[in-house]
């Protein structure tokens, strides 16, 4: 075994590569042959609907799955391709937390020091440390079942990099919390990756979550990567219809024998002498700082409405007729004959 895979002291994160990575389980193909590189110290966001392939992908860059046969996994340039998770040296945060009830929040950090042989007291500093890390010091003695679940997911945080892996795997980790919570953990969770320098796998299939937290975006659909690039790429970029759906809101409409493709933000309200396309409000949803219009535009060869997002004060009301203008400098926008 590589001592690079083994070493407990820090390290920086792995290059991770995987080439004709494929995965059956039975009849159904879940992963189609896929080739992958994850740079060292980046966080790397796999983003898809559910049964797109994500978790495969991710269980087989931790040794929980085998790809078939002709696949292989690379840490560094190491073949682990059969090498298990234990010895992989990777951390994994789940989205059900996977904490051990009948032990409280510091002996479930020092689990993972204990079956990695860390000395009793090498165990309590670096788990103190970790506690330290995600600011729940003041839990150390508490049990699991006392815990909030942002309490638990800190834990499960802290137990995954006690180790010091050079590997980070998280599965959907704030899937179960609250729309408030999850934006706090997310900042947190941003801060925390970028301060480590560590190699970081990160599945959701919430956009908003792989646009913050992602370096780059893998997102994926039927078992194959439909696209992979930076958040900006991904979203000003998009290399399909798929991709443009899935990753924010995309209208679509074909208007004069022209085909217009756009984002909601990408369009203004304008009078109508001057609009690009004119319109009737038939939906309005107050969201706050915004409001989210649904238009329907006069002309149009779909009666399907397009999507726009407008300052809240003053904005339109609904039936009102309004005109609508692409910005000139819209890197999305486009029109074809």
């Amino acid at each position: 075994m590589s001592t690079a895979l083994t070493q407990k002291t820090a390290a920086a994160g792995a290059q991770i590569t995987l080439t004709r990575c494929a995965k059956s389980f039975r009849t159904h193909k879940a992963l189609q042959p896929l080739d992958l590189q994850i740079n060292a110290g980046e966080t790397l966001a796999l983003l898809g609907p559910s049964g797109c392939g994500k978790t495969t992908t991710l269980r087989i860059i931790a040794g929980l799955e085998t790809p078939d046969d002709g696949g292989t996994v690379m840490y560094d340039g190491v073949d682990v391709t059969n090498v298990p998770i234990e010895r992989r040296n990777v951390g994994m945060v789940f989205q059900s937390y996977a904490l051990f009830p009948n032990m409280n929040v510091l002996e479930n950090v020092k689990y993972g020091l204990r079956v990695r042989d860390y000395s009793a007291s090498n165990a309590n500093s670096r788990a103190s440390e970790m506690l330290a890390m995600m600011r729940i010091e003041d839990l150390a003695q508490r049990r699991i079942n006392e815990l909030s679940g942002g309490q638990r997911q800190r834990v499960a945080l802290a137990r995954a990099l006690a180790p010091q892996p050079r590997v980070l795997l998280l599965d959907e980790p704030l899937a179960a919390l609250d729309a408030r919570l999850r934006d706090v953990l997310r900042v947190e969770i941003d801060r925390l990756l970028r301060s480590l320098g560590i190699t970081a796998i990160y599945v959701t299939h919430d956009q908003s979550e792989a646009m913050a937290l992602g370096d780059r975006i893998a997102v994926m659909n039927n078992g194959v990567i439909a696209q992979i690039g930076t958040p900006e790429e991904i979203y000003f970029h998009p290399a399909d219809a798929f991709v443009g759906d899935f990753v924010g809101t995309m209208n679509s409409i074909e208007h004069n024998g022209k085909r217009f493709t756009f984002r909601p933000e990408d369009i203004d309200l304008v009078d109508p002498t001057s609009a690009t396309f004119t319109g009737t409000v038939t939906q309005r949803l107050f969201l706050g700082d915004h409001v989210q219009l649904a238009v329907s535009i006069d002309g149009a060869s779909s009666d399907a409405p397009v999507t726009i997002r407008v300052r809240a004060r003053n904005s339109p009301s609904l039936n009102d007729k309004i005109g609508l203008k692409l910005q000139p400098l819209t890197r999305l926008a486009r029109d074809t004959h």
